[in-house]
């Protein structure tokens, strides 16, 4: 089933001659439960497809549908809910507020909604997250593999219809990297979770279900790796 569609998306920065272009009518869909890398060059528009599709950043014309809604038809009120809801975000600086413990973090989202926390998911993220015995620790009292398994855990802590992770390895050694990228694909698998990863690293890319090349704004190439 279709979660997510692209369709016919620009985006442009100034105007004249410093009119820069940073995507280039791009339309594509992604099928629910599927896991998509998008690779390629420094200023290929992937960074900013990624805010488009998570509703960080409107499109100068064309249309972003999650599940049949047109996410750029709501005010900004709206767009802040549906934020919250229905798309997670992991980014590669983690992006943890320092005063709040790592239980506190994962539980942000849910707390900025009004929302009670599900106690239960919280739990099983932890466990799946391997920091049950760091939950009362501080984002400086962490490695920065842990900083971003508790990235991970808010980005899914309340059940988003899209996980999009922007270089979510980046930051990382080798080994943190693939043991981040074993936890993506896991919840990926357990919860059904659409996910959309930006990386520079094709080694990363070929773990994904399908691979999409951008390149000056465009979508080069798009490959299905795996069903």
């Amino acid at each position: 089933m279709e979660v997510l569609k692209a369709d016919h998306l620009s985006k442009i920065y100034g105007s004249g001659e410093n009119e820069v272009r940073a995507l280039d009518d791009v339309s594509f869909y992604i099928q629910q439960g599927e896991f998509v890398a998008i690779i390629g060059p420094s200023g290929s528009g992937k960074s900013t497809l990624l805010h488009i599709l998570g509703g960080v950043d409107r499109p100068t014309s064309g249309k972003v549908y999650l599940d049949g809604k047109d996410i750029y038809g709501q005010n900004e009120e709206q767009l802040a809910i549906f934020r919250r809801r229905e798309v997670g975000l992991v980014y590669q600086f983690y992006n943890l507020i320092p005063v709040l413990d790592v239980e506190e973090n994962i539980t942000l989202p849910v707390l900025m909604d009004g929302r009670p926390v599900n106690k239960e998911r919280l739990e099983e993220l932890l466990t799946l997250l391997g920091l049950s015995d760091r939950r009362k620790h501080l984002p400086n009292q962490l490695s920065g593999g842990q900083q971003q398994r508790v990235s991970i855990g808010r980005a899914l802590m309340n059940a988003p219809a899209l996980v999009l992770a922007d270089e979510p390895t980046g930051n990382l050694d080798s080994k943190n990297s693939q043991e981040i990228m074993e936890l993506l694909k896991l919840s990926n698998r357990k919860f059904g979770q659409t996910l959309v990863m930006i990386t520079h690293d094709e080694n990363l890319a070929l773990q994904a279900d399908r691979i999409m090349v951008m390149e000056d704004g465009r979508i080069a190439r798009d490959e299905v790796i795996r069903r």
